[in-house]
C-alpha cells in the first residue's frame, strides 16, 4: 500500500468514526426533539456536540448547529429547566407558559428511549449478519510466570481452574466469566483459585496475591494480573533455516507434546524450560503432521542478534488455534441484556473501594473513537462495529438516566418532585444545582479524556471497561 493510499485509508476511517458518533448523538437528541414537538414545547436549539457552533442554521424558529467540542449534544428546551448558564440563550425574553411534570418526564425519557431503539436496531442487524466471538475456551493453565503471584500461590501448568473467588469460570478470556476477566474484576487483597490438578482427587483452593503494572501519572492505572497463560498446542508454524529445529527434523505442522518426558501445555512453557536448561540438549516428544509420534533431541542455541536473547530452537509458533473465533448470531434481547450487564459490572466495580477498577478505566469520546478506529482495522471490523453500537447506545441510555441535574434522569427526578410538591424547584436554586453538576460532569469528562489522549491507538480493550459518552 502506497503512502497516499495509507493516508486516504486513515482519513476514511476517521470520517467513519466521526459519522458514527454523529449518528449516535443525533438519534438520542432526536428523541428529545420529537417528544418536545409532540408535547408542544418551545425549542430554541438543536445542536450536536457542545461549544460555540462551527456551523448553524435557523429553520422555523429552531437553531440547528454543530459544536466544536465532540462530547455530546443537546436540545435547548427552556420550559424543561433553565439551562442558559450552560447552553447559552436569551435570559431577557418573555416568560414561557409552564408545562406539566408529565410533559417533562416524557421529553426527558425520549432521549434514552431512542438510544435503546437504535441499540435494538443494530442488534437486529447483527442477529442477521452475525458477529465474531473471540473466545479462549481452555481453562487449563499452560504457563505460570516465574516469581509471579500465581507461582507463589502454587498454581502449576496443567492445573484446570474451575472457579475464582467461588465463582465458576468459562474459558480463559473473552467473557465476563472467563479467568482473565475474573482476575481483573476481583475485589479484595487476595484471589482464591479453585483448581483440579491431575492425579489429585479433590479440588485445591489456592490463595494468590496479584500485581498491578506500574503506570505514569498521565496514563490509566494498570489492571490486576497474576502471571498465567492458557494451555494451547505448541504448534509449529515455521522453522528457521539452519536452526536446531531444522537439524532435528522438525517441520511446519508438527506439535510438540512433551519435553524430557514431561507433558507440555503451551509453547511459552517450553521457552521457560529451555531457558532453565541453559543450552543443554532436551528430548522433545513430537506429533508429526501425519499423526505419528516421535522423540527428537534438540540443543537450543542463543541467537547472535539481537543480543541478550534466551536459548531458542528456531521455530515460529502458530497460535491461531488458541482462540476460538466464530461468527455467532445472538438474539437482540441477549445482546442488549449483555450490554446492560457489562455496564452494571463496570459501575459497581468503579464504586467498589476493594477493586482495582477506577474512574480512569472509563472511556470518553476520544477513547471510544480510538476503539472504533481500532475495530475497523480488524477482520470482520464492520460486524464488530455494529456490536459495539449496541453496547455504546445502551451505555448512553443508562448513563443519561442517572438522577443528576443536566442529565435526563435528573430532569425526570425533578419532574417527579414537582408533581409531589405541587410546584417546581425555584429557578435560582435549580440553576445553581445544574451549574455545579455540569461542572462536576465536565471535570470528569476532562479527566477521562486526559487518559484517552495518552492511550496508544492499538491499546486492547480492557475487560470490564465501560464506555461513557456525554449528552444533554
Amino acid at each position: 500500500m502506497t503512502t497516499l493510499q495509507t493516508i486516504l485509508q486513515v482519513l476514511l476511517l476517521i470520517f467513519v468514526v466521526v459519522m458514527l458518533f454523529n449518528v449516535v448523538i443525533f438519534v438520542h437528541e432526536l428523541g428529545h426533539f420529537l417528544a418536545g414537538k409532540w408535547r408542544g414545547l418551545q425549542i430554541d436549539r438543536f445542536q450536536i456536540w457542545f461549544g460555540k457552533p462551527i456551523w448553524k442554521k435557523e429553520y422555523k424558529g429552531v437553531q440547528y448547529g454543530l459544536g466544536w467540542i465532540p462530547a455530546g449534544g443537546f436540545v435547548a428546551l427552556p420550559q424543561m429547566a433553565p439551562m442558559e448558564a450552560i447552553e447559552g440563550g436569551d435570559r431577557d425574553r418573555k416568560p414561557l407558559p409552564p408545562i406539566t411534570p408529565m410533559d417533562k418526564i416524557i421529553v426527558a425519557f425520549a432521549g434514552p428511549l431512542f438510544s435503546v431503539l437504535l441499540a435494538l436496531a443494530a442488534s437486529l442487524v447483527l442477529w442477521g449478519v452475525g458477529k465474531p466471538k473471540d473466545f479462549v475456551p481452555s481453562t487449563t493453565v499452560g504457563y505460570v510466570m516465574e516469581k509471579s503471584p500465581a507461582e507463589k500461590a502454587g498454581i502449576l501448568p496443567g492445573d484446570e481452574i474451575i472457579a475464582i473467588n467461588g465463582e465458576a469460570v468459562n474459558g480463559f478470556a473473552g467473557s465476563l466469566e472467563s479467568i482473565t476477566e475474573r482476575v481483573i474484576l476481583s475485589s479484595g487483597d487476595k484471589i482464591e483459585f479453585t483448581v483440579k490438578r491431575p492425579g489429585v482427587e479433590e479440588p485445591l483452593k489456592l490463595i494468590s496475591e496479584f500485581e498491578i503494572p506500574e503506570s505514569k501519572w498521565f496514563q490509566r492505572s494498570g489492571l490486576r494480573q497474576v502471571g498465567l497463560a492458557p494451555a494451547g498446542k505448541a504448534l509449529i508454524g515455521g522453522v528457521i533455516k539452519g536452526s536446531p529445529a531444522e537439524k532435528a527434523g522438525l517441520a511446519k505442522g508438527d506439535v510438540i507434546i512433551s519435553v524430557d518426558g514431561k507433558q507440555l501445555f503451551s509453547d511459552i512453557q517450553l521457552a521457560q524450560y529451555l531457558k532453565a536448561k541453559d543450552n543443554k540438549t532436551v528430548s522433545l516428544g513430537v506429533k508429526k503432521a501425519g499423526g505419528e509420534e516421535v522423540v527428537v533431541e534438540v540443543t537450543p542455541e542463543v541467537p547472535l542478534k539481537p543480543e541478550g536473547r534466551d536459548p531458542m530452537i528456531g521455530v515460529a509458533w502458530d497460535q491461531t488455534g488458541d482462540v476460538d473465533v466464530r461468527i455467532v448470531h445472538p438474539n437482540p434481547f441477549e445482546q442488549v441484556s449483555d450490554s446492560v450487564r457489562m455496564m452494571y459490572v463496570t459501575v459497581t466495580k468503579v464504586a467498589d473501594p476493594k477493586s482495582s477498577i477506577g474512574v480512569d478505566q472509563l472511556s470518553g469520546p476520544i477513547g471510544i473513537g480510538k476503539m472504533i478506529y481500532q475495530l475497523l482495522l480488524t477482520e470482520n471490523g464492520w460486524r464488530r462495529i455494529i456490536g459495539f453500537m449496541v453496547l455504546l447506545n445502551v451505555n448512553l441510555a443508562i448513563f443519561n438516566m442517572l438522577p443528576f441535574p443536566v442529565l435526563d434522569g435528573g430532569h425526570i427526578t425533578l419532574a417527579v418532585l414537582e408533581k409531589i410538591a405541587g410546584k417546581p424547584v425555584r429557578t435560582k436554586v435549580l440553576e445553581v444545582i445544574q451549574t455545579v453538576c455540569a461542572f462536576i460532569i465536565f471535570s470528569l469528562f476532562l479527566y477521562i479524556t486526559s487518559k484517552d489522549l495518552f492511550d496508544p491507538m492499538g491499546r486492547e480493550k480492557n475487560a470490564g471497561q465501560g464506555e461513557v459518552i456525554f449528552a444533554d
